[in-house]
């Protein structure tokens, strides 16, 4: 369709995978080296700017291949809960997909054959076939990165300097893709489409006391109950530090908009001043 169509191109607009004609940005062609989504491309090459390439490359192999939790047998679904709770991590549903890769990784390379791995997805209510997909994947963007002579850091997991660099690199792909919870109870209302969300029941947010404010997310799927999908914690700081400004300017009139330009006023109130004066 037409609007489609012309929301595609707005959004790699956004995303600066255009020129001022249209055509592919420089930027652009090396998004496009990537068979992944747009957003994705972008978070895997900011990734570079924020040194945490090895991490994001994980995510983006989590996220394209199938879900790798399973759907927990009838009586089984608190064990399996406890079960992924082991791989839970504060920041978010991406920092948890890490875990999970890293964890499958190391009962691989302590494992001297496929049945057991097998049984230790199993009994970690995994797919199994999921992780192996996403393994492959990661090898693949890897030999792209390698190809096309993009830096690769080293991992570094887990300390607060790269956590606060994926969720940059996150942000610098998936800006459009934030929610707010409006009322405290987890009802997350986007901020591009005013519509109102529910976190997946696959979240480690899920079930949880306290759900965070503002969220960066996935995917959204209207036939999953209006869910958002892998959910990870973002501040509204860190947003307006990254979010491009024309981007901002049209987004519809919101409380959440309000709120965020706020911070803006606050972050740099002498800009603010001038703009108001012009």
């Amino acid at each position: 369709a037409p609007e489609s169509l012309m929301q595609a191109l707005e959004d790699l607009d956004y995303l600066a995978a255009l020129d001022n004609d249209g055509n592919l940005s420089e930027f652009g062609i090396i998004m496009s080296e990537f068979p992944l989504d747009p957003q994705l491309s972008k978070s895997i090459l900011a990734s570079c700017e924020f040194e945490c390439v090895d991490e994001m490359l994980t995510i983006a192999a989590m996220v394209t291949a199938p879900n790798c939790f399973l759907h927990a047998p009838p009586g089984t679904e608190e064990i399996a809960l406890t079960c992924w709770r082991k791989f839970s991590h504060p920041a978010g549903d991406h920092f948890t997909l890490i875990n999970v890769f890293n964890a499958f990784k190391e009962a691989s390379a302590n494992s001297a054959s496929q049945c057991n791995n097998e049984k230790w997805c199993r009994d970690y209510f995994l797919s199994c076939s999921a992780l192996r997909m996403a393994e492959i994947i990661r090898a693949e963007l890897v030999e792209i990165m390698k190809r096309i002579e993009l830096p690769i850091s080293e991992p570094d997991f887990g300390s607060k300097e790269n956590t606060l660099s994926i969720k940059k690199s996150l942000l610098s792909g998936y800006f459009m893709h934030i929610a707010r919870d409006v009322d405290g109870s987890g009802n997350y209302l986007m901020l591009t489409h005013r519509q109102v969300a529910q976190l997946h029941p696959f979240s480690s947010y899920y079930n949880t006391r306290k759900i965070p404010e503002w969220v960066l997310f996935h995917e959204f799927s209207i036939s999953e109950d209006n869910s958002i999908r892998v959910v990870s914690e973002i501040s509204p700081h860190l947003f307006v530090e990254l979010v491009p400004q024309y981007y901002f300017s049209n987004l519809p009139p919101s409380e959440s908009k309000d709120i965020l330009q706020e911070v803006i006023n606050h972050l740099s109130p002498v800009s603010t001043m001038q703009e108001e004066q012009k």
